[in-house]
């Protein structure tokens, strides 16, 4: 039997450019790309590794010597398969100054390591290993950066559509007022016509009521959905919204797991929920998951779709996937995505590795 005791864990810091793509135009992500990589080695050779994208959180270090001080020496000599009962562990040890922040997210990159080992060892993809229920699962082209401005939101949903996919996300607030996002969204759905839907994210631009005014008149754009209109712990606010907008008012991805989410799974007025790995790990977005499903909520993760869609292919929920391309030049092989849907890899783990070039030549001293 193959030993999975936990012999090593191994940190790297990443920082590298943007891909040489001008479909990322307009994005507000940091000039760099600041990435925590983890493997956790075990006695017989067998590793998993686990990342997280800070897109434009300027913690890389922090969370790095989070995971070597307060973590990795708690879980060396344990058995990778105990990946609950580390989960839990972790999450206590540091519960007086984590319960989400840095702290989640250190262990969320363990614990995205931790499953890639056992699926490994399973000879498993993830998305059998914990219950397979689909294969293929709808995925929208996201990314049409407000940065970019209209014309250029446009001209990106255009190339998606142009690649097969049904749905497109826009941005919204933060540059210019309301009436400007308004001509937006009219312009993008003249652009893509009646049979795209189109998602709008406002990342937490608006107060309840800017956001009430603002989508009452997006309205007439059937528009699939309002993404983060107020601020994460503006719970109220967020259920304002869902009552006063004839739309989908959905979030999630800036809250750290199940506890952070428990207002909206007391009040299910949020017909989508959008956990992030980063902020709880696989373990918790399953559990996410299925607590969700009990009060008929479905699940469209925030980004990672290289990973999520072994959520997604497992989940009885799973309704959207999001693609915005942000590390698809980083890895050895991706899923593929095609005709609007990605389809889960039957690669054992998560399957996923980062091009030897990647980890040699964009260290972060």
């Amino acid at each position: 039997m193959t030993d999975l005791t936990i012999r090593e864990v191994r940190t790297t810091l990443l920082r590298m450019p943007w891909a040489d793509d001008p479909w990322l135009a307009g994005h507000a992500l940091g000039p760099m790309r600041d990435l925590v990589v983890v493997e956790v080695v075990t006695a017989s050779g067998l590793t998993g590794m686990g990342y997280l994208h800070l897109l434009n959180l300027p913690l890389q270090r922090t969370i790095g010597a989070c995971i070597q001080e307060a973590m990795a020496p708690r879980i060396i000599g344990r058995d990778a398969t105990a990946v609950e009962a580390i989960w839990r562990d972790l999450w206590r040890a540091t519960l007086t100054g984590g319960r989400g922040g840095v702290a989640m997210m250190a262990q969320s990159a363990i614990d995205i390591a931790l499953w890639d080992v056992v699926g490994k060892a399973a000879g498993l993809p993830l998305h059998r290993l914990w219950g397979h229920c689909r294969s293929e699962i709808p995925i929208y082209g996201s990314g049409c950066f407000r940065g970019s401005r209209g014309e250029g939101m446009v001209a990106k949903a255009r190339h998606f559509v142009a690649q097969g996919y049904k749905a497109i996300k826009m941005q919204v607030a933060h540059i210019g007022d309301w009436r400007t996002d308004v001509a937006n969204v009219r312009a993008m759905r003249d652009a893509v016509g009646p049979d795209v839907e189109i998602m709008i994210d406002v990342n937490m631009g608006w107060t309840a009521d800017e956001a009430i005014h603002a989508g009452r008149r997006f309205e007439e754009f059937d528009v699939y959905w309002l993404e983060e209109p107020v601020l994460a712990d503006d719970y109220a606010g967020y259920l304002r919204c869902a009552e006063m907008l004839d739309m989908r008012v959905v979030g999630g991805e800036t809250h750290f797991g199940r506890a952070d989410l428990k207002p909206f799974l007391e009040n299910p007025r949020l017909p989508i929920l959008q956990p992030d790995p980063m902020r709880g790990g696989m373990t918790e977005l399953r559990k996410i998951a299925a607590v969700a499903d009990t009060w008929g909520m479905t699940i469209a993760p925030h980004l990672f779709p290289e990973l999520n869609v072994h959520l997604l292919a497992s989940i009885p929920n799973a309704i959207w996937a999001e693609q915005m391309g942000l590390l698809d030049d980083v890895f050895v092989s991706l899923p593929r995505i095609a005709n609007g849907m990605i389809t889960a890899p039957e690669t054992p783990g998560h399957g996923l590795a980062f091009k030897p070039e990647v980890m040699s030549d964009f260290v972060l001293r």
